[in-house]
């Protein structure tokens, strides 16, 4: 995995700036991170703004990231906002739709502004 996370807390929740390859294995590794993270900081609101660069993953992989990263995260997040920093389309809305189907509170932005305006007011 080569991937980077700068995690800087907030008032009530933690902004993550993910860099590094886009690969299913990096997405999945720093998801895996981010909750331990999120455990340890008893912190369960995120900005998650991924700059992953290189080819945008299949339609497949997404679905399965979003479905088996789900299964752990449920019941343990109260909010996620996500920002994919290069995003072309309506894949994440596709992630957010699998995430939240399985119990995850995950919103998509198109900006960390719109992001940071969902999240405001909501307790840690």
């Amino acid at each position: 995995m080569s991937y980077q996370l700068k995690i800087t807390e907030k008032p009530t929740y933690l902004h993550v700036v993910v860099t590094g390859p886009n690969t299913a294995e990096n997405v999945v590794g720093y998801l895996q991170d981010l909750l331990r993270e999120c455990e340890a900081r008893q912190c369960f609101n995120v900005l998650i703004e991924e700059n992953l660069t290189g080819r945008r993953l299949e339609t497949w992989d997404v679905y399965q990231i979003a479905s088996d990263s789900s299964a752990h995260a449920r019941g343990v997040f109260h909010a996620i906002a996500y920002v994919d920093v290069n995003a072309g389309g309506e894949l994440m809305k596709f992630a957010e739709t699998v995430a939240t189907n399985r119990g995850v509170p995950m919103s998509v932005f198109r900006t960390v502004a719109e992001a940071e305006q969902w999240l405001a007011g909501k307790p840690r």
